[in-house]
């Protein structure tokens, strides 16, 4: 018996056809097994299609680890990230006709988003403006990929179907909650410089 098998996405009335193990079914993210099958949401990162998918993404795994450290991003920055992964898989629910998704690419993405909003809060000046532009690519990565035109994309020099809409979704998905994890840090950070009450004496 092969090790491998096809898996067929049905998109849009195409079949885009991927090599898979048998035990990437059990464990990819799939729209319509999300709320009896959740835990999809954090292991669906573990599958990958081919080698080359692997690679690439293990490629922008050291890459985001690489910015995160030079950033010296702080623990709610982690936190955030991780907040961030299942929300990724979550958001391909907008897409439900891509019937099976595996891979890192739009966690990393996430990841991107996540450093680069802490930075562009509470870095340097020199920080913040790298982190602008940061962001700014990320933009125009995803007006690029043209998520609009369909659930998958075909880029030239890959040998999977590539989702675009998980980078957009990974994008959203760690730039609000960094957001909302930087401004609640804020505001802790304020109630606890702000100064006790005076007790007034007549």
């Amino acid at each position: 018996m092969a090790a491998t098998s096809v898996v067929v996405h049905l998109v849009g009335g195409q079949a885009a056809s991927a090599p898979t193990r048998p035990w990437t079914h059990a464990i990819d993210w799939q729209p319509a097994l999300a709320h009896a099958e959740p835990w999809r949401a954090w292991t669906a990162v573990f599958v990958h299609y081919s080698n080359l998918h692997l690679a690439a993404n293990l490629a922008g795994s050291v890459g985001v680890a690489a910015w995160g450290w030079v950033g010296r991003v702080p623990a709610r920055t982690v936190v955030a990230w991780v907040i961030a992964w299942p929300l990724v898989q979550w958001g391909l629910l907008m897409q439900p006709e891509l019937l099976h998704y595996g891979g890192l690419s739009g966690v990393l993405h996430a990841g991107v988003a996540v450093v680069a909003v802490h930075l562009a809060c509470s870095g340097s000046c020199a920080q913040r403006r790298i982190a602008v532009a940061v962001l700014a690519v990320l933009v125009g990565k995803l007006l690029f990929e043209s998520p609009w035109a369909g659930a998958i994309s075909h880029p030239p020099g890959w040998d999977i179907a590539v989702a675009p809409g998980a980078h957009v979704s990974g994008v959203l998905a760690g730039t609000v909650v960094s957001v909302l994890l930087e401004g609640l840090s804020r505001a802790v950070a304020a109630l606890r410089e702000a100064p006790d009450g005076v007790d007034a004496h007549g």
